[in-house]
């Protein structure tokens, strides 16, 4: 896995599986950190994100800042889920890593089997082909052996299989520390610099 400097764009995408208010704090916490991101969401994503945190964004024309209300999206850049021409679908366009969260199991079976049927699909195999970071953020329970095989080819091909299981030792009390948990530990993969939780032995 080669090392990618902090200062290349990191890929973000949002897949139909429950879970949206991790992929909100998370991009929440990468515009406060200054960090350019390259993004873009499945239509099913934007069904989850309106069941889940009752905004509507349009699959065909998502309006970011609904999704974000309070960020400065000035280092956000987003891109339709249709797009082949996009940056993120070639790999002579470098980055420092890629994170699908969360990652429904239609999407990590697309990414295990190369089936590029959207952008998504696509960025992840350009991860997976350029020996990059990609991260992946299940959040299916309980899972089905289909599920436990594809995530284990997922990390034989390089990925990292990171499911959306908080963690309570932290002295966690609300909800929102429950998604601080996990988003902490996405950002770790890629050495982002964050206060969310305390960490072990602090």
């Amino acid at each position: 896995m080669s090392t990618m400097s902090s200062d290349l764009p990191l890929v973000v995408t949002v897949t139909g599986a429950s879970g949206a208010r991790y992929a909100q704090r998370l991009l929440e916490v990468l515009a406060e950190s200054n960090i350019h991101v390259l993004m873009t969401m499945s239509p099913a994503a934007t069904q989850v994100i309106q069941q889940e945190l009752e905004i509507q964004l349009d699959p065909n024309s998502v309006e970011l800042q609904k999704f974000l209300p309070e960020s400065d999206l000035s280092t956000i850049q987003y891109w339709d889920y249709r797009d082949y021409f996009s940056p993120i679908a070639s790999g002579s366009h470098r980055t420092r890593g890629m994170i699908i969260c969360p990652c429904s199991g239609g999407t990590m079976s697309a990414v295990v089997t190369g089936a590029s049927r959207n952008l998504i699909h696509r960025a992840a195999d350009v991860h997976l082909k350029e020996r990059r970071k990609l991260v992946l953020v299940p959040r299916e329970t309980p899972l089905s052996l289909v599920h436990l095989e594809n995530m284990h080819k997922a990390a034989a091909a390089g990925a990292v299989v990171l499911p959306a299981s908080p963690g309570f030792y932290h002295g966690a009390k609300t909800i929102d520390d429950l998604v601080d948990f996990v988003v902490a530990r996405i950002l770790d993969q890629f050495e982002i610099d964050h206060q969310l939780t305390k960490r072990w032995g602090d």
